[in-house]
């Protein structure tokens, strides 16, 4: 096995495609241009970031949620979360594994614990989704104004919560840190982040639309899905956080 300190051990995601891309985009490149390789970086980045935020169903409970404001004070709440939504992604994915190393706690702690979170709330939209809508939307309500409900809970934890968080900091923990593939990865990582973000705007400021467009009760059916498939990941994120862990402990050290 190469020594090289740029090869570093993939950590299990969601999806083959994406472990496989971790394992292979941390070893050293023969061959290849700067933008293929963060081009390739950027596709599979872009699956795990989108998969655990969900814009599109997401922005079906935003609607309900903010279904006493108007469409231009929704665009603006739009706009607002979805920067917030990139600075989150952003740091988790570029300065997030130096903040678990100074509180000495483990990817895979991490995992375990975000991958929970999103299931438990996952679980609880769809045996009440009503009850988790209306005290959402009451939240949403009570706040004065844009900013104080576009970071919380709109942005933390509704949008990029725990499971978004864990998902990129394990990502930027598994990039390299020298050459070619430092500056491919950073590149490829950071443009999924910011086109997730852009995701985010567009799905939530036009989220009245679509409802409208789909009607009341097929909008309720694509949330529930939603918050089944949020469920699938949430305990995905946590099994393969589980399987780390208990890799650690009876595997070889390293």
């Amino acid at each position: 096995m190469s020594k090289d300190p740029a090869q570093r051990r993939a950590i299990p995601l969601p999806g083959s495609a994406l472990r496989s891309v971790l394992g292979m985009e941390t070893r050293p490149r023969r061959s290849g241009s700067i933008m293929s390789a963060s081009l390739q970086t950027y596709l599979l980045a872009l699956s795990a970031l989108f998969s655990i935020v969900n814009p599109l169903g997401s922005a079906f409970i935003v609607s309900t949620v903010t279904a006493g404001r108007g469409h231009a004070e929704r665009v603006q709440l739009a706009s607002k979360i979805a920067l917030y939504s990139a600075i989150v992604m952003l740091v988790a994915l570029w300065g997030g594994a130096y903040v678990l190393s100074f509180f000495g706690i483990s990817l895979s702690a991490l995992r375990i614990s975000g991958g929970i979170v999103v299931a438990v709330n996952a679980w609880s939209l769809l045996q009440a989704p009503e009850t988790t809508e209306l005290r959402k939307q009451r939240q949403a309500s009570e706040a004065e104004g844009i900013d104080a409900v576009a970071f919380f809970p709109l942005t933390i934890p509704f949008t990029t919560g725990p499971g978004t968080i864990a998902v990129a900091i394990t990502l930027g923990s598994n990039r390299p840190y020298a050459g070619e593939p430092a500056l491919s990865f950073v590149l490829g990582a950071s443009a999924a982040a910011l086109t997730v973000a852009a995701i985010v705007w567009l799905t939530y400021a036009f989220a009245d639309r679509m409802e409208a467009l789909l009607g009341r009760s097929k909008a309720q059916v694509v949330s529930r899905l939603a918050a089944f498939l949020l469920l699938c990941v949430g305990t995905q994120i946590a099994l393969g956080g589980i399987a780390d862990f208990v890799h650690g402990l009876t595997g070889p050290a390293s």
